[in-house]
């Protein structure tokens, strides 16, 4: 019998768990959209595969409870373009769990991973993302069997966690590089990070390390600000402790949208898509963005702020580290080796695409963009799909 997700292998099909728009599609995908549902669980499941030119279709898995198609679409878009960037032998997807994340995620990744057993690992490979770490990505790899399902496994099974910190790591390296373009002594400058889970909090230990000041730092109960600066050790203790930043002693308790008006250097949006937008950019003082999420900036109001003479490092360069952590760990690699390759391919990748912004007289998304479909539309020719 068949499961129940293959009946929406394509992308046409209208049915009542379907809320397809077609004008999403273009040349390079989506390839396949999957919907799940478990009984068991009440949960729904969204799988897209973007684009598999270069290889499996290389995503994470989040659970939120109102994550959509669409929202899942646009980040396996973002995974094509990334992983050509990195150029790492992964095409992109992504994966979305609807639920509340705050229980039984373990059953709802096993009963998600059952239904999409027949796709993994061949076309679709998972990761931690949103809501999910090392403990549901062993539960993924168990359930279908395969240790190649997934990547951000625990370090007892053959993983390199993303507990490690790969994509904060990246994220510094990237805003090192960008600070010379931007023309920012790194050392010093003020940073304000939006977000303070495992990108937020990686980010601000390895660019405290690089000397930058961080001042403010946000999460989903508001924003903890000190121009003095913050302890990332206190910081980081008071979020294990108390559940949220603002709990933290030395400094100001602000709600958390005024971060993104703070009188910083560097503005890191580390959490939900969409943070930036035409609502709060006007406020925004910042001389340098760098996109630690995923898709944190609308593109029109990306292209605004660009035009106000801002340095905006688009996210599908500076966050890269999580996937080319995945592409080590996939291949059998160490720790040591995961921390090499991220330090060498963002900090080339970001002086490559910032050199050929200004070249070009583009901005730094459309010249990582130009980079990334080349790479792509070539794969493609090379497979005949165009």
């Amino acid at each position: 019998m068949r499961s129940f997700c293959e009946l929406f292998y394509n992308p046409f099909l209208k049915g009542k768990y379907m809320e397809y728009n077609e004008q999403l599609m273009d040349e390079f995908g989506p390839e396949k959209i999957v919907v799940t549902w478990d009984h068991r669980t009440q949960t729904k499941g969204i799988l897209v595969i973007d684009n598999t030119a270069r290889g499996p279709g290389k995503g994470g898995i989040r659970i939120q409870p109102d994550v959509t198609i669409e929202e899942v679409f646009h980040l396996a878009r973002a995974m094509t373009w990334k992983n050509a960037i990195a150029e790492i032998p992964f095409g992109g997807a992504k994966a979305g769990i609807v639920g509340n994340p705050e229980k039984n995620k373990i059953d709802m990744v096993r009963a998600f991973a059952d239904r999409i057993r027949s796709l993994v690992p061949r076309e679709y490979i998972a990761g931690p993302d949103m809501n999910t770490g090392a403990p549901e990505m062993a539960a993924f790899a168990s359930e279908i069997g395969d240790m190649r399902a997934c990547t951000g496994k625990p370090k007892e099974i053959g993983g390199i966690p993303h507990e490690l910190g790969s994509t904060g790591y990246g994220v510094a390296e990237a805003t090192e590089v960008a600070c010379k373009h931007a023309e920012i002594q790194l050392e010093g400058a003020t940073v304000a990070i939006e977000g303070f889970g495992n990108v937020g909090t990686f980010t601000m230990k390895f660019l405290s390390e690089k000397g930058a000041k961080v001042v403010a730092v946000s999460d989903s109960q508001g924003c903890i600000y000190n121009e003095k600066g913050l302890d990332y050790g206190k910081l980081l203790n008071t979020k294990w402790r108390q559940k949220s930043v603002v709990k933290y002693k030395d400094g100001r308790v602000l709600p958390k949208e005024k971060l993104f008006g703070l009188d910083v250097d560097i503005l890191i949006p580390g959490a939900r898509p969409n943070a930036i937008h035409e609502g709060n950019m006007k406020s925004i003082k910042a001389r340098m963005i760098v996109e630690a999420a995923n898709i944190p900036i609308q593109p029109e109001v990306e292209f605004k702020l660009h035009s106000r003479g801002i340095l905006i490092v688009p996210d599908i360069v500076a966050n890269a580290g999580g996937v080319i952590s995945s592409y080590v760990e996939f291949i059998g690699g160490t720790d040591e080796d995961m921390f090499k390759l991220v330090r060498e391919k963002i900090r080339r990748n970001v002086d490559l695409v910032l050199i050929n912004a200004r070249r070009d007289s583009l901005t730094p998304r459309e010249a990582a963009l130009a980079l990334a479909k080349e790479r792509v539309r070539k794969a493609m020719e090379y497979r005949g799909r165009i």
